[in-house]
């Protein structure tokens, strides 16, 4: 986080309202809207395939960006905007800022970029921000909440304060044609995968065998396209020296994908959105190719492996007083069935953030309001 709590003080006391979590799998599989929100704060989860961002705690108002971002002249980004009606934004994202142009998300990656696996996800973050801030509006003073891997202590804190200086501040942007003032008063950062605590336990208790994370040492892991971030929880205080992110996640999976398709490339948005579609659905066809490929013909046998390769490393990383995990983001949903019953076998018990996907930046957002909340309260 931007300003680090100390031992004794649990990043939970900044007025976060702790309600406790559902028992059942997945935790908090019917969640309903919390609050009306705050138009002054923003929450971005900088996902690999998407950025997940929202400005309330509504799960059904967090909007998803694919990660690609393209610079351009600022003649080639303005340039063809001819529709009579207005078009879906998500669909044509782009905008001017210090004399460049940037396409982002499917734009973008129309113009052929790709989702940048493998760079520090520092890189291009401040024009995610701002598209994520255009996109709903804001204007003028706003507060940002953005999660990064955790690597290392030293990678974390030096990506931090690479971020803030990047987020905070001024900044004058062309957004789709119309010119927007933003003024980024305050940033806060935290390890990826500890919104989705902050999510779950936020969550109204279904029923009361539940375990209190607040209470007993959890870990939360976090599987996510370029890495997965298994970060160590005793009594809801974040153990730093027992956390980690690996670069390994859904990337390496959908490159197993990849190489059964003649032609496939593995940072495809069509491709990854084939894996994702339920069975049955699952087609993809390259571009050039005559006929789409059945992703159930080897998908299956695919996931298996790759869920035990997954939870291999859960366990090898996995600190001998943990007894439960809490499984999140794309790669958590969608390899839990695998990996839940292999950490049963490991006498583990696995918990389901819901909606997985979205819990990062939900949480985060929770993290943003309390913080907000802390200072109003020690300026009354």
């Amino acid at each position: 986080m931007t300003d680090q709590p100390s031992a004794a003080t649990p990043m939970n006391a900044a007025a976060i309202p702790m309600n406790r979590i559902s028992a059942a799998t997945p935790i908090n599989a019917t969640p309903k809207p919390m609050s009306s929100g705050n138009k002054n704060l923003l929450s971005v989860d900088l996902g690999r395939t998407s950025t997940k961002t929202c400005i309330s705690r509504d799960p059904n108002n967090v909007t998803f960006v694919p990660a690609n971002v393209k610079k351009m002249s600022m003649e080639e980004v303005r340039g063809g905007v001819f529709e009579a009606r207005a078009t879906d934004p998500l669909m044509d994202l782009w905008l001017e800022y210090q004399g460049n142009g940037f396409a982002v998300g499917q734009l973008a990656a129309d113009f052929g970029a790709n989702l940048g696996v493998g760079q520090s996800k520092v890189e291009d973050a401040l024009v995610k921000v701002l598209a994520c801030a255009g996109y709903f509006n804001l204007k003028d003073d706003i507060s940002v909440v953005v999660g990064l891997p955790y690597l290392s202590q030293g990678q974390f804190e030096s990506e931090k304060n690479q971020l803030i200086s990047q987020l905070s501040g001024p900044h004058i942007m062309n957004f789709r044609g119309e010119q927007v003032s933003l003024n980024i008063t305050k940033v806060w950062v935290m390890p990826e995968g500890y919104g989705s605590l902050l999510w779950c336990e936020a969550q109204p208790k279904q029923v009361a065998s539940t375990p209190d994370f607040t209470k007993l040492s959890a870990a939360i892991v976090d599987i996510g396209h370029q890495t997965i971030d298994c970060l160590m929880v005793d009594n809801f205080r974040f153990a730093r020296g027992a956390s980690k992110s690996e670069d390994f996640g859904m990337s390496e999976f959908y490159k197993l994908v990849a190489d059964e398709i003649e032609g496939a490339d593995s940072q495809s948005l069509a491709l990854i959105s084939a894996v994702n579609r339920p069975k049955g659905d699952r087609f993809y066809r390259p571009r050039g190719a005559s006929k789409p490929t059945n992703l159930d013909d080897f998908l299956p046998n695919l996931t298996e492996q790759f869920s035990r390769e997954i939870c291999n490393k859960v366990l090898e990383w996995l600190p001998e007083r943990v007894t439960d995990v809490i499984l999140t983001g794309g790669g958590g949903e969608f390899f839990w069935e695998d990996v839940q019953r292999l950490l049963k076998d490991a006498k583990i018990n696995a918990h389901l953030a819901a909606p997985s996907r979205q819990a990062n930046a939900l949480g985060q957002y929770i993290y943003g309001e309390a913080q907000i909340s802390a200072n109003r309260s020690a300026r009354a």
